[in-house]
């Protein structure tokens, strides 16, 4: 792969990192690839090397680089305390406008051939669900995104297509939240939500122990055809 770090301006001086992942053609459409809570880890690169063997250029960004920079932690019972600390200390708001120049680097990578769209897992699938309501991206993927119900305000914002994923024994996301985010979307053709039953938060990752390989094959299928239809 040819996976590599790039630094990015942040809005109010100094910059961050993001990684990058290109496709073997050597350009495609872009993905603002947003971390879990263990930061862009090896978990996520290995997302990002995936995305790009389909074809996509691939920004990973990293998010928490105004606590410390590159975190990269484990799932275990030393890291996820850690984990769990940077996502209570991530100032939202910064987060936000540094995504907004992930996109804009993005959109200006030589690599990139077409439109661009965000995906998120967690922590990240709730920022690509601001990405959406920014209208920064083209388009939007969100894996169990945690307090996404609290945001339904913005949904009016929100004009680009979007494919969120939830599970049906999510212990940090109720089913009445994801009721409540269907509800909001209604009517919405180009919003769709799925349910994955009997799987738990987390099912995408294969670090961790609530991956489901079936749930995570299926969310996946649907994703890429999701952004094979918005932005390729």
């Amino acid at each position: 792969m040819n996976g590599h770090w790039v630094d990015i301006k942040a809005h109010d001086g100094g910059s961050f990192g993001a990684y990058v992942s290109t496709p073997p053609t050597g350009s495609g459409p872009g993905i603002v690839l947003i971390q879990e809570i263990w930061g862009v880890n090896q978990h996520i690169r290995d997302v990002a090397d995936a995305y790009a063997m389909d074809g996509f250029t691939v920004f990973a960004p990293d998010i928490f680089w105004r606590q410390q920079p590159r975190v990269d932690l484990g799932y275990n019972e030393v890291d996820n305390p850690k984990a769990f600390a940077f996502m209570n200390g991530l100032d939202r708001a910064n987060a936000a406008l540094d995504l907004a120049g992930t996109a804009a680097a993005l959109r200006a990578h030589a690599a990139v051939k077409g439109k661009i769209a965000s995906v998120g897992y967690c922590m990240g699938g709730a920022l690509s669900f601001v990405c959406a309501a920014n209208g920064i991206v083209d388009a939007a993927v969100c894996y169990y995104g945690g307090g996404i119900h609290t945001m339904l305000d913005r949904v009016p914002s929100i004009k680009v297509p979007m494919l969120l994923h939830f599970a049906e024994k999510d212990g940090h996301i109720p089913m009445s939240a994801v009721e409540s985010v269907q509800a909001a979307f209604k009517g919405r053709d180009e919003v769709r939500i799925d349910v994955y039953p009997g799987v738990d938060h987390g099912f995408n990752c294969w670090g961790r122990a609530m991956y489901n390989q079936k749930a995570a094959a299926l969310a996946r299928g649907r994703s890429l055809a999701f952004l094979a239809k918005t932005i390729a």
